[in-house]
């Protein structure tokens, strides 16, 4: 079955439509997509390697957990469906607000970071999708960043992002 995701205005406002996974959207049309950051108490961020045959950045690494939102799912939802789905981790997010939102073109994005220690042992890995996890520093990020081996966000997003993490160091 494929999956569906709701289509929003440029305000943010669901329009009653939807559409399936990789299908274009119109200029005023938008989707929406969440990720998460986890984040140990060595101010690490828990990273994934993208599996080499995954169509779009092969191989990659990755923030924690980052998909778009299925048609009826709250944000809070998409993220803690993913978190479990990609890593095995059971999050409990209906109550928390993303830390910050960013607009792209034909969507939104709201950018969660949690403050957990995880044992990565303990985590079951989305075979499918994800080949790797590990935690890095703030400079073993950017180093990565610089390397081009580190997912292309928008650098206002990947910025944005990177600052909290740095500001727990």
């Amino acid at each position: 079955m494929m999956e569906r995701f709701d289509i929003y205005d440029k305000d943010r406002q669901l329009t009653g439509r939807t559409a399936e996974r990789g299908q274009a959207l119109e200029a005023d049309e938008y989707r929406l997509i969440v990720h998460v950051s986890l984040m140990n108490s060595q101010n690490q961020l828990l990273i994934q390697k993208r599996q080499p045959h995954k169509p779009a950045w092969p191989g990659f690494w990755d923030i924690s957990v980052g998909s778009g939102a299925l048609a009826g799912e709250t944000s809070q939802a998409a993220a803690a469906r993913e978190a479990f789905e990609e890593l095995g981790l059971a999050l409990e997010l209906s109550e928390v607000a993303p830390c910050f939102r960013v607009k792209f073109p034909n969507g939104f994005a709201d950018e969660y970071i949690i403050h957990q220690d995880v044992d990565l042992t303990r985590l079951h890995l989305q075979t499918a999708e994800v080949q790797a996890v590990k935690w890095a520093s703030y400079d073993e990020v950017m180093v990565m960043v610089d390397q081009g081996t580190f997912f292309p966000y928008q650098e206002p997003m990947l910025a944005l992002n990177l600052s909290i993490f740095e500001e727990g160091r």
